[in-house]
């Protein structure tokens, strides 16, 4: 079986508006000053507690974790109409049914975000069966380490040659090269290209449109080297 596995924030949703506000709500809620809108996407894809302390590093370890706790309850008052914060980008739902359809294909997810927002998504989406194996915040060390990507390989008995990371940060790309597997960055997350290419991606796609055959042509490559 050929295991898929993807991010979620800026690879699956546009979630940038919710994220945004919610942290400038948990800074200021502290009287603190919150981080320019480019510092907090930068930092989207590590672990929530990891992000803050990314953003605050001057700050003392109690006031980063209840920068975390504010930020929440924050995003989760947002979600009283989620279709405003997380929207699919183009394309992505078509895709995923695609690829979940193929016989071969198992589909994970390996996020950041905890596994309530991702319960939340999947109940909207419908998406449940769809995953085989999702991996969160709550049970693993932040991206990029590779914990999530070996545990979604050991759940699906999937061999690193046989699984692709798709992810639209450098902290994806460096979760899977520590991992093994192989990597597609995706061009309309949160880092750049040049970003992406320089942390070690194998392919770079424009549009959700192209991933089957990113995939299709890195999964060939990969069995033919292994």
């Amino acid at each position: 079986m050929k295991l898929v596995v993807f991010d979620c924030d800026g690879t699956i949703v546009d979630s940038q508006a919710g994220i945004v506000l919610s942290m400038e709500h948990a800074f200021k809620s502290l009287g603190m000053i919150p981080p320019r809108r480019e510092k907090t996407l930068a930092v989207v894809g590590l672990s929530l507690l990891e992000a803050c302390s990314a953003l605050a590093p001057e700050a003392e370890y109690a006031t980063r974790v209840e920068l975390a706790e504010r930020y929440k309850t924050a995003f989760r008052d947002l979600h009283h109409d989620p279709s405003e914060v997380e929207i699919l980008f183009p394309q992505a739902s078509e895709i995923i049914a695609q690829l979940g359809d193929r016989e071969n294909h198992l589909l994970g997810i390996a996020t950041g975000k905890s596994r309530r927002g991702i319960d939340r998504l999947f109940e909207r989406e419908g998406w449940h069966a769809r995953f085989a194996t999702i991996q969160t915040a709550d049970d693993h060390p932040s991206k990029p380490h590779p914990s999530m990507l070996l545990k979604a390989m050991l759940e699906t008995s999937a061999t690193p040659e046989a699984t692709v990371m798709i992810g639209d940060t450098t902290y994806d790309i460096e979760m899977a090269r520590a991992a093994g597997v192989r990597a597609i960055g995706v061009a309309w997350g949160y880092h750049s290209v040049p970003e992406l290419t320089d942390a070690g991606a194998h392919a770079i796609v424009e549009r959700f449109a192209d991933l089957p055959r990113a995939l299709d042509n890195i999964l060939s490559v990969a069995s033919h080297a292994a």
